[in-house]
């Protein structure tokens, strides 16, 4: 009962971050009921600023240490407007050999300001690769066609692979096109700096 008169936003989640309950101020922040946030994880609705806060803060929970731990995030709210703000995650158990849960409260800052979408930045031969790959090249039709070896296409697509973090061709080719590397609507695929 408590609970749901904060007017803070707050959840209590499990230790991977699954939310148990939330109250209706987070739920408000989504435009649902507390009830439709349960079973969500928490990284499915904030968009953490830096991916490393959060893997240090897994790390600090495998080894039981309890501290406050807190993330810059962003989210969509109902309307569409983006927003920001600061996760603050508190390990909460009965005793120190429980597992903990986790006490989430989200301190809202305000609207983000509009990104400005700027493509990612390849190097010609990455956006050529990149889209005989989107048109369905092999390895070996790429390197005929771009003047290189297999060697030397697949140095390209490993180098962007560990850039982008991605899994294989076909997320490679996904991101290119999210990323703008990639002109949508053509065929067959161009680098988006040929398209316009």
């Amino acid at each position: 009962m408590l609970f749901d008169r904060v007017s803070v936003p707050v959840a209590v989640c499990d230790v991977y971050g699954t939310v148990q309950v939330a109250n209706p101020a987070m739920a408000a922040e989504f435009g649902m009921t507390p009830g439709r946030l349960r079973g969500r994880d928490v990284l499915d609705l904030f968009r953490p600023q830096e991916s490393v806060q959060v893997e240090r803060i897994a790390q600090a929970l495998r080894l039981r240490h309890r501290s406050r731990y807190q993330v810059s995030v962003r989210w969509r709210a109902p309307d569409g407007t983006e927003r920001h703000g600061e996760l603050t995650a508190d390990p909460v158990s009965d005793t120190v050999e429980d597992t903990p849960a986790l006490l989430v409260m989200l301190r809202v800052q305000g609207e983000a300001e509009p990104r400005e979408f700027v493509p990612a930045r390849v190097t010609p031969i990455e956006a050529r690769i990149l889209a005989l790959l989107a048109g369905g090249a092999t390895t070996a039709r790429a390197a005929r066609e771009t003047g290189l070896t297999t060697d030397g296409v697949t140095y390209h697509l490993r180098r962007l692979s560990a850039r982008w973090d991605a899994a294989n061709r076909t997320e490679l080719v996904a991101r290119a096109y999210a990323l703008g590397v990639l002109a949508t609507g053509v065929w067959p695929p161009v680098p988006a700096t040929a398209a316009r």
